[in-house]
């Protein structure tokens, strides 16, 4: 029992919104957080696209080491791995029982052992490469690529508002527990308890998306006051704006590093 206690602490709501917080804001001391958002973006653009072409176990197995020490380097909150090793295993998982009662054999397994490890692979690099850049940092390197200004804008937005939506929605599901009458029996494996929490989830949207359309309609008033529109597009104010990036020598060092790595799992094969 303690320790399923001590588990629920550690997946409670104002948890989640801490690891949030900290995936969003908490690794600007590490190495990747250090390299230019352009630089990223290019070392993304390949390890997240590049393994659908690449057949190779070998390959794919060292690419796979390769993503698993940048997210190391990250330091990637344990609840975003945790998650993401759900999905995964859950996938995995899911095609090897589809696989095995359905005539299928080590030939049948083995290239959904191959999809499961490219898989790996792009959401590793992607975990790594937006967990490194903060929501400035990211809206200003999609703004330097060529990005709407208010599609940089949005995503730093949901960035802020993600941990406040967590926090209301956890507020107006307690409130519905509070207002309501739970079930007096909880039935053959809990169903009654369950369907009534289902319930009240679903309900709880409603005044979320309501509260939402609020809080984006007094933002959108309060940036256009300021000139946000004729700001996002003026190039005079992006210069200024993205002045502080630059692409360093740490920058072309680890690109060049990537680069031979990929190089050097190819010529060993």
């Amino acid at each position: 029992m303690e320790q399923v206690r001590k588990l629920l602490d550690k997946i409670s709501v104002e948890q989640i919104k801490i690891e949030l917080l900290n995936t969003a804001y908490g690794n600007a001391n590490t190495l990747l957080a250090r390299l230019d958002p352009r630089t990223l973006f290019i070392w993304y653009l390949f390890f997240g696209i590049a393994p659908w072409f690449i057949h190779q176990e070998p390959v794919l197995l060292g690419m796979f080491v390769f993503m698993v020490i940048t997210t190391v380097m990250s330091r990637i909150s344990p609840l975003i791995i945790a998650i993401l090793c759900m999905g995964l295993l859950s996938q995995a998982g899911y095609m090897l029982v589809a696989s095995w009662f359905f005539g299928g054999n080590w030939d049948t397994i083995m290239p959904l052992a191959v999809l499961t490890l490219k898989l790996s692979v792009i959401s590793l690099a992607s975990v790594t490469a937006f967990c490194a850049m903060d929501p400035e940092k990211l809206s200003d390197g999609l703004l330097k690529v060529g990005a709407p200004a208010k599609v940089s804008f949005g995503i730093a937005y949901g960035y802020r508002m993600l941990p406040n939506l967590l926090d209301e929605y956890h507020h107006i599901f307690l409130s519905f527990r509070l207002r309501g009458k739970a079930p007096e029996k909880h039935g053959i494996l809990y169903w009654r308890s369950v369907i009534y929490f289902v319930k009240i989830a679903v309900l709880s949207f409603y005044p979320l998306l309501l509260s939402m359309a609020k809080r984006a309609r007094t933002t959108v008033e309060a940036l256009e006051t300021k000139g946000f529109s004729y700001a996002g597009y003026d190039a005079e104010v992006r210069r200024i704006k993205l002045a502080h990036l630059r692409m360093q020598g740490r920058d072309y060092l680890f690109l060049a590093v990537s680069a031979l790595y990929v190089v050097l799992l190819f010529s060993l094969t």
